[in-house]
């Protein structure tokens, strides 16, 4: 009579444990009939500038807001610094200024002017219009006293499901046209043309923008002879590191930075530092609700110019 022999451990079979490889979860995949509207073909370096080139100032600032309802508000500002001019040598020449500046402010869900009004002649003025759920109306003008310096321009940007254009129009013959497409969820591939009929220069460019939770990278590239590269990454919450890298094959001028953008419960703190040697930091420090300070600060070390600037906010 034949006996049972157990299966070896060899020939054994056992179900797969759970959480194994066999039953893991396969990643989930793109779809690419439904991918996100990408930023506008200009601010593909949003998150950089942020960063790298906030609002620096030198010498005083006063800013007072004042609310007339919801829709309406009036500004003031006052502020005293120097001006640098122009120069051949190296030496970097400053007189002192003052300034007062008017403003008047319209915020509506789908309209918003902005206008300014200062005392050495300047009047600037911002439209913002949405004239359907996907198009909206940009313009910017300013006028001044002196010759050939006003300016005005108007941007019409659509807004697409998974892409944007623009068209933009200005004075002295300049027009301009960009696309950004959404490649993949997190790819998105653009690119822009423009024609200056006053200088009777045209160019092209092309930009590619890869974001994710925790970084941002960019890169552009214009015939005028600009390459620019950034990175952007989000350490934390209140952490991020940028760095940028700028190339001019025309001119063969060379520039690269690296900053910080370090957010408090109470204050924001931004600084960077290039390959030109200039240091730069801008402190940003509320007080209480409508009560900030801002502390700036850069220093040339190369051309020896050095730049303080303190000023208060009052109002939203």
């Amino acid at each position: 009579m034949a006996t049972l022999v157990p299966p070896s451990p060899a020939t054994a079979v056992t179900p797969p444990a759970a959480g194994s490889g066999a039953a893991a979860v396969e990643p989930q995949k793109a779809d690419y009939l439904n991918l996100p509207c990408p930023i506008p073909y200009e601010e593909i370096h949003r998150e950089a500038l942020m960063s790298l080139k906030p609002e620096h100032f030198e010498g005083m600032r006063f800013d007072f807001t004042k609310g007339l309802n919801q829709k309406f508000s009036l500004s003031h500002s006052v502020m005293m610094g120097p001006t640098e001019i122009p120069s051949q040598s190296s030496e970097t020449i400053k007189i002192p200024t003052a300034h007062y500046e008017f403003g008047a402010n319209y915020i509506d869900p789908k309209l918003m002017l902005f206008g300014r009004v200062l005392t050495d002649g300047r009047v600037n003025a911002r439209l913002k219009c949405d004239l359907t759920d996907n198009l909206t109306l940009k313009g910017n003008a300013q006028l001044t006293n002196e010759p050939h310096m006003s300016h005005g321009m108007f941007n019409f940007d659509y807004k697409g499901s998974d892409y944007r254009t623009q068209f933009q129009l200005g004075n002295g013959a300049l027009f301009g046209a960009s696309y950004i497409q959404s490649v993949t969820p997190n790819l998105s591939l653009g690119g822009e043309v423009f024609w200056a009929g006053q200088h009777r220069k045209s160019g092209i460019g092309y930009a590619a923008r890869y974001n994710t939770d925790k970084m941002v990278a960019t890169g552009q590239v214009a015939s005028t002879g600009m390459v620019a590269l950034s990175y952007v990454q989000k350490v934390s919450e209140k952490v991020s590191l940028a760095s940028d890298f700028m190339y001019n094959y025309m001119s063969r001028d060379v520039t690269a930075s690296f900053g910080y953008d370090y957010i408090l419960r109470q204050c924001r703190l931004r600084g960077k530092i290039d390959s030109n040697g200039v240091v730069a930091a801008l402190l940003e420090e509320r007080f209480n609700m409508g009560l900030n300070f801002l502390l700036s600060a850069e220093i040339d070390h190369q051309k020896k110019d050095y730049k303080f600037g303190f000023g208060l906010t009052v109002g939203e």
